[in-house]
């Protein structure tokens, strides 16, 4: 284990590019998102008719209730759309939007079979929490954000910039709070790049591993497990840059098991949230029904506004979540995709060991 986590930081630290701001499509600012409309696709009519074509084949075909592979759930003309897009969420931009799927033409069992397909020319699936589930409700089941053992996307609280344990995570629409749920988005490598130019003071120390709680849902259950590899928040390989950073697990981890935060280590983290909270470079975005929102979490630092449902418990905000690993996958530190302690780009091990209500 120990081994394990030096090897993370020799790596990185050997790399001397550290010194050098990123300068490719991967470090935007909120004003590039906003004037360039490329990173959005709205689907038109032939498109959306394609995938209910793939999605009557698969339910015909008796495959919706299993996961199925991309050759059931044929898309021959948006396909190669899918792929170039993944191609920018992969090694560019690092997020894409996908608009208009008619999620109110379905039953719930047939939109979860959908956005499986689809999901398919975007990733392998893994998944996401101790129940095993690959496709996961994001909505409120009366959690406290409060309790460090409780994950975010079952409660309405607000969400500090953050990725998600693996490559990458989308996000399915279904339907939208009264107030807030707002999306923000925000490149870390410009996060990076700001820290570079204004505190490089801290450069170090974002380059520094930090062990992350693992909340009861590691591969022993319990509650005080955390990740065996220390992860640098900033880490280099082969000339890539890759993020890694959840303040909120990275301090609980430190709670748990020690040794407490530095004072410079509790800054650095501090800092990060406040560069990806800076309106020159967090973008906001209000998902809608049918909005599909894909984000490289090497890349991208995603967060989430509080929200309030409906008082008169009618419904509320929820949406449908896959984590994936790329087709592709990034050059990254040996160990760093190793988040759950289940092995390289592993998802999360089944058990009972979790404290909060799915």
């Amino acid at each position: 284990m120990a081994g394990s986590s030096q090897g993370l930081r020799r790596n990185h630290m050997q790399n001397g590019k550290r010194l050098t701001p990123i300068d490719d499509a991967s470090a935007w600012t909120a004003a590039d998102l906003a004037t360039d409309p490329s990173w959005v696709h709205r689907l038109d009519d032939a498109e959306i008719a394609e995938l209910d074509g793939a999605l009557e084949s698969a339910l015909k075909n008796g495959v919706a209730d299993a996961p199925f592979s991309r050759g059931e759930f044929p898309l021959p003309n948006l396909g190669p759309k899918l792929d170039a897009i993944m191609q920018d969420v992969e090694g560019g931009r690092g997020v894409s939007l996908i608009k208009g799927v008619p999620v109110e033409q379905y039953e719930r069992p047939a939109l979860r079979a959908l956005y499986w397909g689809l999901s398919t020319y975007l990733g392998e699936a893994i998944s996401q929490n101790s129940r095993g589930e690959m496709i996961a409700s994001v909505t409120d089941r009366g959690n406290d954000h409060d309790d460090m053992n409780v994950r975010g996307y079952k409660t309405r609280a607000a969400l500090a910039p953050h990725v998600d344990s693996c490559d990458m995570t989308s996000l399915l629409c279904i339907t939208t709070a009264p107030s807030g749920g707002d999306s923000l988005i925000t490149s870390s490598m410009s996060v990076y790049n700001t820290m570079l130019a204004e505190f490089p003071e801290y450069l170090d120390t974002v380059h520094h591993g930090f062990h992350h709680d693992l909340r009861g849902e590691g591969i022993t259950g319990r509650i005080d497990e955390i990740t065996t590899h220390a992860f640098p928040i900033f880490s280099y390989h082969d000339g890539v840059l890759s993020c890694a950073f959840n303040s909120r697990i990275m301090r609980s981890a430190r709670e748990k098991v020690g040794p407490p935060l530095t004072a410079k280590e509790s800054r650095a983290i501090d800092l990060i949230l406040e560069l990806a909270q800076r309106p020159s470079l967090q973008h906001r975005m209000r998902l809608e029904p049918g909005d599909v929102q894909i984000v490289n979490n090497f890349s991208i630092l995603h967060a989430r506004d509080a929200y309030d449902d409906d008082p008169q418990g009618k419904g509320g905000r929820e949406l449908l979540r896959m984590w994936y690993r790329f087709h592709r996958p990034r050059a990254i530190v040996p160990g760093y995709g190793d988040r759950y302690n289940t092995g390289d780009r592993g998802g999360v091990s089944m058990g009972d060991g979790a404290q909060y209500n799915f």
